[in-house]
């Protein structure tokens, strides 16, 4: 567990939106290249750690995690030193008035920076709301000419900027949990199987782009062209009350994702998933999304890929400040490793009937 947390921790205070996905990108390369036989780049920045079968006519299993945060671009530098920007990625916007942001430069120089909220006293009830389109960002700058003296540009990123917190043993507090935690979890999993002989190629993989369009999963599924995909990622968890029927409830379990928008889990995936977890003393729970993932473009992809997610639930993602149960998180991993395990010819027959 603790092992674990410490990577989430280093994860998640990386800066990486839609594009930009650098920073994450080279952490990954790092901490994976030690267990895998082989690292590829795709031509957007994917990452790709294989480790290869004995056998050459194994099967191919990938497990993939999008590498990118919610975040913005600076589009504008205003005369008076204020960042006009644009979303990569969804906020509500009731969430971002005087909340602190990091500025990353192309150059990596890093800067601080906040949202404007007029004061009560000056402002009328009626005058209270303000779309995304009408803020802007305050460095601390008295004038465009300082802004780009310290070399901000239009073009730079701007992700949340939050401590990461341990509230108890088992919860821990942060931003960018979707998806970091995913990025942790093919990194434990390939550690911990690199020593192991397994019947599939193993393909762990890091996608760019995915919360504006899930632009990178389609290549990757060009790439590595997989007979099983599993995506592991971060879902919104519904379980704070407030006369909302759950949906996600941290403390239980790994997620099995029946449907989404963009995918359909099939029913001969989900009865080998549920399974394993039940043979093996796993905490699983149901869900259903009005969002998507990577599995939306990857299941579709060449002539059709079986594909699962594999989530934990999170509250508050898309903001500032999102918390996890840690245990969520090992039961995800246990899963997917015993996934991995299990994965040869007949899973894969099975699973196609």
């Amino acid at each position: 567990m603790e092992n674990s947390i410490k990577i989430l921790k280093e994860l998640t205070y990386l800066d990486a939106v839609a594009g930009f996905e650098k920073e994450v990108a080279e952490y990954l390369i790092k901490n994976l290249s030690p267990y895998a036989d082989e690292i590829r780049r795709d031509n957007l920045g994917g990452v790709y750690a294989y480790k290869y079968s004995k056998n050459p006519n194994s099967k191919t299993l990938m497990i993939a995690a999008h590498m990118d945060e919610i975040g913005f671009m600076i589009t504008k530098i205003l005369p008076n030193g204020f960042l006009k920007f644009e979303t990569l990625g969804g906020f509500r916007e009731d969430t971002l008035l005087t909340q602190k942001f990091t500025i990353t430069t192309c150059e990596g120089k890093k800067f601080v920076g906040v949202i404007p909220a007029v004061p009560k006293h000056f402002i009328s009830d009626k005058e209270m709301g303000i779309k995304i389109s009408e803020m802007v960002i305050d460095v601390g700058a008295e004038s465009e000419n300082d802004v780009r003296s310290w070399g901000i540009k239009e073009g730079d990123i701007v992700t949340p900027r939050t401590e990461f917190e341990r509230l108890t043993e088992n919860r821990i507090l942060a931003k960018a949990f979707d998806n970091r935690y995913g990025c942790a979890l093919i990194i434990e999993v390939l550690k911990e199987l690199s020593t192991k002989e397994l019947d599939c190629n193993l393909v762990v993989c890091s996608t760019v782009q995915e919360e504006v369009g899930l632009r990178g999963a389609s290549i990757a599924a060009n790439m590595v062209k997989p007979d099983l995909a599993l995506i592991v990622d971060c879902s919104p968890a519904n379980d704070m009350g407030m006369n909302r029927e759950v949906n996600g409830k941290l403390g239980e379990g790994f997620l099995v994702r029946l449907m989404d928008r963009t995918m359909i889990l099939r029913g001969n995936l989900r009865e080998k998933i549920i399974g394993l977890a039940q043979k093996n003393e796993i905490k699983y729970q149901y869900f259903t999304s009005p969002g998507g993932t990577d599995a939306g473009a990857i299941h579709q992809s060449l002539l059709g890929i079986p594909t699962a997610v594999i989530g934990i639930c999170g509250r508050y993602i898309h903001s500032h400040n999102s918390m996890i149960d840690i245990r969520d998180y090992l039961s995800a991993k246990a899963i997917v490793k015993h996934i991995t395990e299990e994965l040869n010819d007949e899973f894969i027959k099975y699973i196609r009937l």
